[in-house]
């Protein structure tokens, strides 16, 4: 007789259409995670900034309402069948802690991701000042920093900035500032993802390196999956292979948040639970 597996994980980095570039309603991302053999779903679109900062990336302030109710209505839909969740991806710089603290507080959140985007103008013409490495560097800083704000439970893509420009990334060199880090990441409780999409960006590897992943589970920082699925087949896309990288680099459990509160899965129960 064969076991009866029940989906236990969930994707935990989801986008929808008011992010303006993603496609497929919150529903289609639904019906892919039910395919994968997910037990649920957060979606975390990219939050509203001030100043209308890097608007044609993300929702604006006055469409927050209606992110809330669009997810709302697949939650309805999906009932009994999947767990949907609301949550958001808020950029993080210092400074933006009492707009993020004032937004994290308009609706019930279940997870939020804290990105650094080194990549956004707003944020480079703060931080960047043509030293490839010092930008580097200023990066880890603000994960660091992102994680004692205590506003964010899992830090996102948290070596997102190796794309920046990929000849000038040599991990050796930026060793000493990655630990220095991750020994205040750690320190905070706050987890950290481990993004697939990263397969897809001008390094082809996932987010964080294997040599980074090593490093968090050294410090016993929890891991939390997450596809960044801006459309919808790309829901749970590599989860089987990330499992793996999690197991080779010497974690038994990865993470999920429900609530604003860590729930873990052995590996080999995330792993037989997917379809």
């Amino acid at each position: 007789m064969l076991e009866t597996v029940f989906p236990l994980l969930f994707e935990s980095h989801v986008h929808t259409p008011l992010c303006k570039h993603a496609i497929g309603e919150p529903e289609e991302y639904c019906y892919h995670a039910i395919k994968k053999g997910l037990r649920g779903i957060i979606f975390t679109c990219h939050a509203p900034l001030p100043n209308g900062w890097s608007a044609e990336v993300r929702m604006a302030n006055d469409e927050f309402p209606a992110y809330v109710a669009m997810v709302e209505r697949a939650r309805a839909a999906f009932a009994g069948k999947l767990e949907v969740y609301l949550g958001l991806e808020s950029d993080f710089m210092p400074g933006l802690e009492p707009w993020l603290e004032h937004l994290h507080g308009r609706a019930r959140l279940h997870h939020v991701l804290g990105s650094v985007h080194y990549q956004m103008a707003f944020y480079r013409e703060r931080f960047f000042t043509g030293d490839v490495f010092s930008y580097q560097k200023t990066y880890y800083e603000h994960l660091a920093l992102a994680a004692e704000s205590g506003l964010f439970d899992t830090l996102s893509h948290p070596d997102l900035v190796k794309n920046e420009r990929p000849s000038e990334w040599h991990f050796p060199r930026i060793r000493d500032a990655v630990t220095r880090a991750l020994d205040r990441i750690a320190a905070t409780g706050v987890a950290m993802e481990l993004n697939t999409s990263g397969l897809f960006k001008a390094i082809p590897e996932m987010n964080p390196n294997p040599e980074q992943l090593r490093l968090m589970r050294d410090r016993g920082i929890p891991v939390v999956l997450g596809a960044d699925a801006h459309r919808p087949e790309r829901v749970a896309d590599g989860y089987v292979a990330a499992l793996g990288l999690l197991r080779d680099a010497g974690y038994e459990e990865v993470s999920f948040f429900v609530n604003r509160q860590r729930q873990t899965l052995s590996l080999e129960d995330a792993l037989r639970s997917l379809r």
